[in-house]
């Protein structure tokens, strides 16, 4: 395996040691982010919080875009986005699936194109998944 693959795979699916250790299972951490009280959060709300950190890694998202990216199971990373066009006022929606294999990072988008990451935009993802695992460890994760 190459080494730039080799490392991918450690960014991407989190085989480097962290500071602190990440917990056993989501469904019974008891975390207190900024503004909320004590109280154990399920899958889903520690999901839309990581998503809600994983979207501003790209910047500000223009008015009437939302966005969201962020850390689906061991091997899936799902960067979503709607913009409403006030012009048209039509909504349009983009969904892109980022699957981690031994071979590569599959890049998987809607009418069925499949790709496999390279060149600047695998260095963008990678870049984007370690922001998002700095920023989610220190604003969600850290007690």
């Amino acid at each position: 395996m190459s080494g730039v693959f080799q490392k991918a795979l450690q960014l991407v699916i989190g085989t480097e040691p962290i500071s602190k250790p990440m917990p056993s299972s989501p469904h019974s951490v008891n975390i207190m982010p900024k503004k909320l009280t004590h109280r154990k959060l399920t899958e889903r709300e520690l999901i839309q919080r990581e998503s809600e950190i994983g979207s501003m890694i790209f910047g500000e998202p223009p008015r009437g875009c939302q966005r969201d990216f962020f850390n689906l199971d061991h091997s899936t990373w799902i960067w979503h986005e709607e913009n409403f066009d006030h012009a048209t006022r039509q909504k349009t929606s983009t969904t892109v699936r980022y699957e981690v294999h031994k071979n590569g990072i599959l890049k998987v988008q809607e009418g069925a194109r499949y790709s496999f990451l390279e060149g600047d935009e695998l260095e963008n993802f990678l870049a984007a998944v370690k922001t998002y695992h700095e920023r989610v460890v220190q604003n969600l994760y850290t007690l």
